[in-house]
């Protein structure tokens, strides 16, 4: 068994409107994260939506002194974006489907995550979602040092700047030994 983590794919992180859209990129994203997540579950795997959940100007969390208030419980922004928003309701109840709030970067941060795919015996995980150089990047180095498979789908994430994503992108595969998918030439010359 896998497991594909589609992270964060919500209006505040994708639609125009939102705070932190990752823009145009971010929201071309949706059809092959629901073909990602049909492929999945047709093949008895788990598809894992973790989605960072904000309480308004929470004076605790380190994010409201570095973004506006993104993904706040309750409200529009914090829906999954697109064609991925009729996925969700139509396998929200599936039993490989599991969606869970997050409150850090990382997917594993304050969450049962671990423990959810070592007990499925899961070793591979396939990141997708956004933005490829916080949350996922952050979610692989948590994977990484808890000796899991890491594949990043790069027709799959998106980020707030080519560069960003470009170094990420390498990051994943020549620091964290991860499989980047089409692997094609993310050198940063």
């Amino acid at each position: 068994m896998k497991a594909l983590l589609i992270i964060d794919y919500t209006n505040d992180f994708v639609a125009p409107e939102g705070p932190l859209t990752a823009g145009e990129t971010a929201q071309a994203l949706a059809p092959r994260l629901v073909e990602l997540a049909d492929e999945f579950l047709a093949n008895g795997d788990a598809v894992i939506l973790p989605t960072d959940l904000h309480v308004p100007n929470d004076p605790y969390h380190p994010e409201t002194k570095l973004y506006p208030a993104h993904n706040v419980a309750n409200t529009p922004g914090r829906d999954y974006y697109g064609v991925l928003a009729d996925w969700v309701a139509a396998h929200k109840d599936d039993a490989n489907v599991w969606i869970y709030p997050k409150n850090r970067y990382s997917s594993f941060a304050n969450s049962d995550l671990d423990n959810y795919l070592r007990s499925r015996d899961i070793k591979d995980i396939h990141l997708t979602g956004v933005d490829t150089d916080i949350c996922i990047l952050h979610t692989a180095v948590d994977a990484y040092n808890l000796n899991y498979d890491i594949i990043v789908h790069a027709d799959g994430v998106a980020s707030f700047t080519q560069e960003g994503h470009r170094w990420a992108l390498w990051h994943f595969k020549n620091v964290l030994g991860a499989t980047v998918t089409p692997d094609i030439n993310y050198n940063l010359d």
